[in-house]
């Protein structure tokens, strides 16, 4: 394992190493080496003996080599990235190499217009399927310089992203509809006060693009702002505007059109047959699917099969799990999931995975999580949890106190961006006669939608413990 002794976000300080230490415990196969670099963050960072490997001690005597290149099959793994599954079980999507290699080359020529010798920046988290694509491996391909950047757009002040273009004279910059939220919030000045001038395009991705953002950032560059569709399976876009190979008009809130080499279709969630213009349906792609998309989930090839290519009985085809529609111009518009997966930021979490991680905490008997619309961040999770000793319940205090210590328990076991926007407790969950917790009513509870339909349910009481749980009361 290569790692870091911390890293820094907003200004404090995360210490790796820790992290890593704790980890390797709970690891059934743990690495016999964990290499080390120091950044000078963490001075009291215990090592291993024997284990624990310094990055500059082991690198010196390897400074100048020349690695040759290794040559692979074409469909050999390339890496394994882990997104998340609606049983709780998050799946490794596992990429080959060849087709993952020509569907990044012609992506950076043909979509994001990047040529040899210029420079992309993208924002994203480099752990994320953006960062592989677009960070490392895409601009390399295309023997462009790439930028890697620690940090939030707004530190040391609202003008960073912008001063990096103007200082490498970025022609690519992808990012993704949070994190020009927040840049909207922040005084304008920033955008005009450095010369953007290299600067070809801004690609958005990672959730669905509101038009007043869209709006608000194409206004401000003064440049294109293309916002495109893609999945961790997928790797690279599925609907994209493709300006190497002609120019079309943007339309706010769509990201266009489907991509070369994936046969997309809109099929009803009835009978899997075709949807009209303007009718909400399941965004599906049809086999074989393009280079580059994923070949199937590690180690469990029959997962890969079921979870994304059964959706529908008679018709054997891939399923985003997102709904969308399509115009009557042929533009495609994205309108949300069709399952438990909710989409934080660009994050994609599954609730089952959160509420998984809420009753690991020893006082929850059970939860219900459930993501809610927010302005800056597209969706919440948000938790609603029956407590083993109510006594703890007793006062605000006493509440607060456990609300807390779940939002740690979540931490720790799916990282910061899964914790949940508040916790609310209650006695009983709003269930079926059957036992099946009604996520759907209270999503839309949450909201302030009508729940519809709950004639189904249990225990009405449930209802209204919930709905004075929401009202704070």
């Amino acid at each position: 394992m290569i790692t870091a002794d911390g890293g820094s976000r907003m200004g404090k300080k995360v210490l790796y190493k820790s992290l890593v230490d704790e980890s390797l415990k709970l690891a059934q196969s743990p690495p016999e080496k964990v290499l080390i670099f120091r950044r000078g963050l963490d001075p009291d960072m215990p090592t291993v003996a024997g284990r624990d490997v310094d990055w500059h001690e082991f690198a010196a005597p390897h400074a100048g080599a020349q690695v040759p290149c290794a040559w692979l099959e074409s469909n050999e793994p390339s890496y394994i990235l882990y997104t998340s599954g609606t049983t709780g079980k998050p799946k490794g999507v596992q990429r080959d190499v060849g087709g993952y290699c020509v569907a990044l080359a012609s992506s950076m020529e043909l979509i994001y217009c990047g040529h040899a010798g210029e420079t992309m920046f993208t924002t994203s988290d480099i752990g994320w399927v953006v960062g592989h694509s677009y960070i490392i491996y895409g601009p390399l391909i295309a023997g462009m310089t790439t930028i890697m950047y620690e940090g939030v757009p707004i530190r040391p002040d609202a003008g960073i992203w912008w001063k990096i273009v103007q200082d490498h004279k970025v022609t690519v910059m992808f990012s993704a509809p949070t994190a020009i939220r927040v840049l909207k919030k922040q005084d304008p000045a920033y955008l005009s006060k450095y010369d953007l001038g290299s600067l070809r395009h801004l690609f958005l991705a990672g959730e669905p693009l509101d038009e007043p953002t869209h709006v608000w950032i194409a206004g401000a560059l003064k440049k294109p702002v293309i916002d495109h569709y893609w999945q961790t399976e997928t790797g690279w876009p599925i609907l994209s505007a493709v300006p190497g190979v002609e120019q079309t008009r943007n339309k706010f809130g769509s990201p266009s059109f489907p991509v070369y080499g994936y046969d997309l279709q809109l099929l009803r969630e009835s009978d899997a047959s075709e949807a009209g213009p303007d009718e909400k349906a399941v965004v599906a792609i049809v086999p074989p699917l393009p280079p580059g998309v994923m070949s199937t989930v590690w180690g469990d090839d029959e997962r890969f099969v079921k979870t994304y290519f059964t959706t529908f009985a008679s018709k054997m085809v891939y399923a985003t799990f997102d709904w969308g529609i399509r115009d009557r111009d042929g533009y495609y518009f994205i309108l949300g999931r069709t399952d438990d997966v909710i989409n934080v930021a660009g994050h994609r979490l599954g609730t089952r995975e959160i509420e998984e991680a809420v009753s690991m905490h020893a006082n929850i008997a059970e939860c219900a999580v459930v993501g809610v619309a927010d302005a800056l961040k597209g969706q919440m999770p948000l938790a609603f949890a029956v407590a083993k000793d109510t006594s703890t319940l007793a006062s605000p205090e006493g509440r607060k106190q456990l609300e807390k210590e779940v939002m740690e328990t979540v931490d720790r076991q799916l990282g910061a961006i899964a914790r949940p926007k508040a916790v609310h407790f209650v006695t009983l969950l709003p269930k079926t006669r059957s036992g099946k917790t009604l996520r759907r009513a209270i999503q839309a509870l949450a909201e302030g939608r009508d729940a519809g339909d709950l004639t189904t349910i249990e225990d009405p009481a449930a209802l209204e413990q919930l709905t004075s749980a929401l009202a704070g009361k």
